[in-house]
């Protein structure tokens, strides 16, 4: 009962702020509401900040001051424009994960109590804050050895913040998909659960280091993109320290002319980079925006701040690669099959309609470059399929379609006219050919072999089993109730002997 109320409190003080800033009933779109509430905002609005300013621009103000929940919110509704509407959601895809540093004394006490020394005996020097977002903030040091590291510390308290604010937010969710049916489609209490999951992941900085190094070993391969090493003595729960690396920020677009970066091969390197992590490792750094990508002295793409990553398992990754290969090679038809494959359309819906909706969103982006593609449309479209064919969220599938987004926006600024299809199609080409390609069938081929043979010895014994059933059943006489059941026994028969010939012959074959 105390919870409930705590919660309720929570969600009036993030009422009044939204008010505050004409972000709860905004003026721009009183006319919709019913006359009382047109009453009410017309009252909310006496006194309240942002005049001049979009209702995007208002709400993100009120998400900052609301503090970190609500900035993660803001930041995961900005991948939703088909609830929110496109205007809305760039304003929040711009919102600023920005707060003022706490104070250097309250910082050294963290290091001090996460590895019980001082930051003079651990560092040779220890900055002012360098940067501070809603969890936590950069400074950079010099170790004892004279290398260069950024250390990141937690807010203090901010893990009991983080609590109490998603599980308000649980419970309002739970009241939305309760009343709104047109809502409940988009699983807000999912939705919340995910971005809940993926906060708590970032507020244990050691679950940083492992996402900072895995992905390092998985880019081992790719001298063109660097991930900075983790100094793992110096790491903690609260206390992340990683090698510094120096370069021009990616949003820094004069200093990188200055420099005579190739900003076309720079914006393809960005979606190789980001589509090789997602299609071939499953695991990707899912907040790629401008300030987490730094170009380094020798040109190299280095990626930082590990704190949302996503992880894709097998199926989704060859589902995923499917779909964005159907659409490179106009199968539209062989693309409508993914979806209901996967599940992501439910079974009564027509595939050769869903096949015709993909076409008429696919066909006018063919040999077409950015610059030519209104993207909002072509959205908008798209989300008008999946409300027409009853598609749900996946929320597995969030983080993914967030980090496409904001990997799209950052190569359409190096490079307003690169053609994103031709910039995907040689990693997408690849890992649907590594999958699902003639190799990858001889080595399922191999694996299913291999597990029939495995269960091959146990195959007199059921045989042994299903004669003793006959026995019993000729003994005893036929009953109508053993119909199944000799049917079933004898189908069990069948299905080892043959299981067992193929095994035999695709053995002899692949060796």
């Amino acid at each position: 009962m105390f919870a409930a109320i705590a919660d309720y409190a929570r969600l009036a003080r993030a009422g009044w702020t939204l008010m505050r800033h004409d972000a709860l009933i905004p003026r721009e779109y009183a006319h919709l509401a019913p006359g009382a509430l047109r009453g009410l905002g017309a009252v909310m609005r006496i006194g309240a900040r942002g005049w001049g300013k979009r209702p995007g621009e208002r709400l993100a103000a009120a998400f900052e001051k609301l503090g970190p929940a609500y900035v993660k919110l803001g930041q995961f509704m900005a991948t939703r424009p088909d609830i929110i509407g496109f205007e809305l959601a760039d304003d929040l895809a711009r919102l600023q994960d920005k707060m003022p540093p706490f104070s250097q004394a309250q910082a050294r006490a963290e290091i001090e109590r996460a590895f019980g020394k001082s930051v003079e005996d651990l560092f040779e020097t220890f900055s002012e804050p360098l940067a501070a977002a809603s969890i936590a903030q950069a400074h950079q040091a010099v170790l004892k050895d004279g290398r260069k590291v950024a250390v990141k510390i937690l807010r203090p308290q901010i893990e009991r913040k983080a609590f109490l604010e998603f599980r308000a937010f649980s419970r309002a969710a739970r009241h939305v998909e309760a009343v709104s049916p047109a809502l409940r489609r988009m699983e807000p209490v999912r939705f919340i659960e995910t971005l809940k999951a993926s906060a708590a992941i970032e507020l244990d900085l050691r679950m940083e280091a492992g996402a900072a190094s895995e992905l390092a070993e998985n880019l081992r391969s790719e001298p063109q993109v660097r991930v900075p090493e983790v100094v793992w003595a110096l790491s903690a729960r609260r206390v992340l320290t990683v090698e510094w690396i120096d370069g021009d920020k990616m949003a820094d677009v004069a200093a990188l002319d200055a420099r005579g970066v190739d900003r076309q091969a720079l914006a393809k390197l960005v979606i190789r980079s980001f589509l090789t992590q997602a299609l071939h490792t499953g695991f990707f750094h899912a907040d790629m925006h401008q300030g987490n990508m730094i170009i380094d002295p020798e040109g190299r793409l280095a990626l930082i701040d590990f704190g949302i990553m996503g992880r894709l398992d097998e199926l989704a990754r060859r589902t995923f690669a499917e779909i964005i290969y159907g659409f490179i090679t106009r199968d539209y038809k062989r693309t409508a099959d993914v979806h209901f494959r996967a599940g992501y359309v439910p079974e009564g819906h027509s595939r050769e309609a869903f096949a015709q909706a993909l076409r008429s969103v696919g066909e006018p982006l063919q040999g077409r470059n950015a610059a030519q593609v209104d993207m909002s449309r072509v959205l908008q479209q798209l989300f008008d399929v999946t409300a027409m064919f009853d598609m749900h969220l996946r929320p597995e599938l969030v983080l993914l379609q967030r980090t496409m987004v904001t990997v799209e926006g950052v190569a359409r600024v190096l490079d307003p006219e690169i053609d994103m299809w031709d910039a995907a199609s040689p990693v997408v080409k690849g890992y649907v050919e590594n999958a699902i390609g003639p190799g990858a069938q001889i080595q399922k081929l191999r694996e299913t072999t291999q597990k029939a043979l495995d269960v091959a010895p146990d195959l007199p014994q059921f045989v042994e089993d299903v004669g003793r059933a006959a026995r019993v059943i000729a003994a005893d006489g036929y009953r109508p109730d053993m119909r199944d059941e000799r049917k079933s026994g004898v189908r069990l028969v069948w299905i080892f002997v043959i299981a067992f010939a193929a095994a035999a012959t695709a053995l002899m074959i692949l060796r």
